[in-house]
């Protein structure tokens, strides 16, 4: 075939994925023939092309066609635009069109046209497309890679859908309106625990600040800014406001005490507004570059991205936890199963504590960046990611994610064509198969026993059944807490404090609605002679005096109520109904309050002649036993302090 003219060659390679070849022994089409007014205009589309005036460009494309219908370099070029604009379905059209007219000529565009078919969700049809372009015994080394890339997204994507059938699954994004969209850019959302308060980043004439909506009836008022001293004639961007509303994490750049180009502050709701905000100081952010923070459910930790040194590539995602005097430590990276050589980053913990959400372009996905989320296996481990599928992820770069607390919600920003104005923040359901656990509020207050005063204090839950520690949550000045559980498991609530007996108290959610409110008030005994709490979280099999391994986060609790405490002398006490004979529910009740004392002893943190036990049958009952509910709490263990 001819070679393409300079301009037509120079415009190609503009408009289209640039290639370093052309193909050869062309049946018919000659660019060097095309009518000459036709090359003329597409001339000029070329500069419009180049000055980004995409419109102006298609629009002269399209009288260039009008008068030379057979201008193939004319749709190829269209077809190009158009994938730029990521107007996939005109690109198709475009790029169909020309190699109708002649397949020979356009062999080459099978890789672009593959990428907007993909685009497009027709992966199968991207997947022959790149087929066909890598049968071309004509290319060279780069466009081998190129086109061997992206088969291997192709069937990434056919493999996926296998997997993960959509189950009549309709991704269907819904603007949140005028109230919180406009015609600046919004992005970056993050909500309260009860969905009811939105706050975002907006950008407008160049200055990001903070905004917040309410949801009042099913719909969002009008965002107005954050009030108080967060928002500055700096840029604050990237935040995310803790769930019960008390506190916002965000990003500021250059700003003068900055650590590194970009930092993470902190600002704290007050009653004359949110306080202004605080640098987190050289432990956490670094001469490098932080940014993109979430919180945990219980503010005990902060995910982050980062480039700093001593990661896996680019940016990793990090977590700096906050200790007992509420300093936060130093970061620790989350390790190679989430990140990778490339950059990982937008990190968001769901409210489960378990469950994390980001992007990333290290992993297999679609082609750029695409959204993940990983579960949290303990502490310090991390599950393999799982990619969220087409067509949450796509060919093109993928932002940011959050999840509200029942599970399905989704909200994210994107430049849709049913925007306000750039980008807008849409809300979305999310495919079941994805969807992390549905959860719950959890409120109540920590309280001296005694005199009914709040006591601020760390609630520690647990998930009974892995021993796992879902979430610490620390109560306000007056001993409130507000936080979220998964449903469908049983959970320990822990509180201490020093100069207090420990609480402890096992709940059973497993029937619980998501829409519903947990209270658990949490009393707690001063320690002094004679005062008593009941071990609700020691179990045995029915019948027998083996304790059961769901016991033992429990009982290193009392191990570390008698370290701190190194004058307390105890009394384990057990206590059953009055089934069966009275004789053998004393050997019962006698036999597990051994083992209780038996595994504080094999600690051998405690001192023997601190601690004594004793067993009392069916003799002192708290409840009546004409009833399994009133049996079961007859069916109890007992700590109380024999001195201090």
């Amino acid at each position: 075939m001819q070679q393409l003219s300079p301009m037509l060659r120079r415009f190609c390679l503009l408009a289209l994925v640039s290639l370093s070849f052309f193909a050869s022994n062309a049946q018919w089409y000659d660019p060097e023939k095309v009518n000459k007014k036709a090359g003329e205009i597409y001339g000029q589309a070329y500069e419009d092309a180049q000055a980004e005036d995409y419109n102006k460009a298609i629009s002269k494309i399209n009288k260039a066609i009008s008068l030379e219908p057979r201008f193939v370099d004319a749709y190829l070029s269209r077809a190009g635009i158009y994938a730029n604009l990521k107007k996939y379905d005109s690109s198709v059209l475009d790029f169909q069109k020309a190699l109708q007219l002649d397949s020979v000529y356009s062999i080459t565009y099978q890789l672009p046209y593959s990428i907007s078919l993909a685009g497009m969700g027709q992966f199968n049809n991207a997947l022959n497309a790149v087929n066909r372009f890598l049968q071309y015994d004509k290319l060279n080394s780069q466009s081998l890679r190129a086109g061997n890339y992206r088969k291997s997204v192709y069937e990434f994507a056919l493999d996926y859908e296998k997997k993960h059938p959509a189950n009549n699954y309709v991704f269907a994004p819904k603007n949140l309106g005028d109230s919180a969209n406009s015609t600046a850019l919004e992005y970056y959302p993050s909500l309260t625990i009860d969905g009811k308060k939105l706050v975002f980043t907006r950008r407008q004439s160049g200055d990001e600040d903070f905004y917040e909506s309410d949801l009042v009836d099913g719909k969002w008022s009008a965002a107005v800014p954050l009030g108080g001293k967060v928002n500055t004639t700096l840029n604050e961007g990237a935040q995310n406001i803790s769930q019960d509303g008390e506190w916002i994490i965000f990003t500021g750049c250059n700003y003068p005490e900055g650590q590194g180009s970009c930092d993470l502050y902190i600002s704290y709701k007050t009653k004359q507004g949110w306080s202004e905000a605080e640098n987190l100081g050289p432990i956490v952010n670094t001469d490098y570059w932080e940014s993109s923070p979430s919180f945990s459910p219980d503010k005990r930790d902060i995910y982050f991205s980062s480039n700093q040194p001593g990661g896996f590539g680019g940016k990793d995602i990090w977590v700096t936890h906050r200790g007992a005097n509420g300093k936060w430590g130093r970061p620790e990276n989350l390790g190679p199963e989430v990140n990778t050589s490339g950059d990982e980053s937008c990190s968001f913990m769901y409210a489960d504590n378990q469950t994390l959400f980001f992007n990333s372009n290290g992993h297999k996905g679609y082609g750029e960046t695409d959204l993940y989320l990983a579960k949290k296996i303990n502490d310090s481990t991390w599950g393999k990611p799982e990619n969220l599928g087409y067509p949450i992820n796509t060919i093109d770069e993928e932002g940011s994610l959050i999840v509200a607390s029942d599970g399905k919600t989704g909200y994210y920003a994107s430049d849709k064509r049913d925007g306000k104005g750039g980008l807008d923040l849409y809300s979305f359901q999310l495919r079941e198969d994805i969807q992390p656990p549905k959860t719950l509020w959890v409120r109540g207050q920590v309280f001296d026993a005694k005199t009914k005063a709040g006591l601020p204090s760390s609630v520690e839950l647990t998930d009974i059944s892995s021993r796992q520690r879902v979430s610490r949550v620390q109560t306000d000045e007056n001993g409130n807490y507000l936080t979220t559980l998964p449903v469908g498991k049983d959970y320990a609530f822990n509180v201490t404090r020093k100069g207090y007996l420990f609480f402890s108290a096992n709940y059973d959610l497993n029937d619980r609605g998501i829409d519903s409110v947990f209270t658990a008030d949490i009393p707690l005994q001063p320690i002094e002679s004679g005062a008593a709490i009941i071990l609700k979280n020691i179990f045995f099999d029915s019948k027998q005096t083996a304790l059961k391994s769901e016991s033992m986060v429990e009982l290193n609790q009392v191990i570390q109520l008698m370290n701190e405490n190194p004058k307390l002398k105890i009394l384990i006490s057990g206590h059953t109904d009055n089934v069966g004979k009275p004789q053998d529910n004393l050997l019962l009740s006698n036999g597990r309050a051994q083992s209780v004392i038996n595994y504080l002893l094999a600690s051998r943190q405690i001192a023997k002649e601190r601690l004594q036990f004793k067993g009392f049958g069916e003799t002192k009952p708290i409840a009546g036993n004409d009833s399994e509910q009133g049996r079961a709490l007859n069916r109890r263990t007992e700590m109380s302090v024999i001195s201090n």
